[in-house]
């Protein structure tokens, strides 16, 4: 004697179910207005001769800037460097035990938060007509070892340098202090009863830990750092925007000069996101 299960449907309820999707009226709307919207776009770079397409051709390869170009990628690579490794340091000094450490950590990440870039940059370069002489010695009637003119030691360069690279690092100090944290304590007093020092437990146990989180942020400001070098095109330093100032100043063609040196920010800032995502995979291991 066989018996059916309540729960389960009759051998022919199967064959008798028709499912019918649901329906996405608003999603098929969305599309077509953006496909609608992209048709245009495209249709309008194609038509309107204002863009000027021959001459952001003709500008792309300008000696000026290429020049430019390379100028901003060395921007970029040395003030991520440095911006990087002061991270590290402020980090580290955020999260000492010693009171002294923490508050002045503390105090640069709260002051180059919270002013802007663009003020940090000029203030640099008018560091000049805040102190006329720069002295290394020691303090209060101590001997010199050396003393030199402002705007001899702090140049136009030296301006971009210190504004973006100062700033980056308390940027990165926030981002590095987040991953040392997420990584568990009992790690830290597990190496230190194995008698490893403080440092050597950052190096070798927690920071290769907290590579994991660090990382992306990281490479969303190294994105952010090559757009942030065009400021300095203020203090006429020779970055890329800069460049393109000079040759529209001298042709009068702003939008295709504009247009071109776009083009070569998204090129560099898709490189980047490429080599972003190596490296967020390489450490994801």
């Amino acid at each position: 004697m066989t018996t059916t299960d309540p729960l389960q449907p009759a051998h022919g309820d199967a064959a008798d179910i028709k499912a019918i999707p649901v329906r996405h009226p608003g999603r098929w709307l969305s599309t077509v207005l953006v496909l609608f919207a992209l048709a245009m776009l495209i249709r309008s770079l194609i038509n309107n001769p204002n863009y000027q397409w021959g001459i952001v051709s003709d500008t792309f390869t300008t000696h000026t800037i290429l020049v430019g170009l390379s100028h901003t990628i060395e921007l970029t690579v040395l003030c991520m460097a440095i911006g990087i490794v002061g991270g590290v340091i402020l980090a580290i000094m955020r999260l000492s035990a010693n009171p002294v450490l923490s508050i002045v950590s503390w105090v640069y990440i709260w002051f180059f938060r919270g002013t802007p870039l663009l003020v940090q940059i000029l203030f640099w370069f008018a560091l000049g007509a805040l102190y006329k002489t720069i002295t290394v010695g020691i303090p209060f009637g101590g001997p010199e070892f050396g003393t030199w003119q402002t705007k001899d030691v702090i140049g136009v360069y030296m301006a971009a340098v210190l504004g973006l690279a100062l700033n980056e690092a308390a940027y990165m100090a926030e981002i590095v202090r987040a991953g040392i944290m997420s990584v568990n304590e009992g790690q830290v007093r597990a190496a230190q009863s194995l008698g490893m020092s403080r440092l050597l437990t950052m190096r070798r146990i927690v920071l290769p830990q907290a590579m994991r989180v660090i990382i992306p942020p990281t490479g969303n400001e190294a994105i952010s750092m090559l757009k942030n070098t065009s400021l300095v095109s203020v203090i006429s330093y020779p970055d890329l925007l800069y460049a393109a100032q000079l040759i529209y100043s001298r042709t009068y063609q702003t939008i295709p000069v504009l247009i071109a040196a776009s083009i070569w920010y998204l090129l560099v800032t898709s490189i980047l996101t490429a080599g972003q995502f190596y490296v967020e995979r390489h450490f994801g291991k």
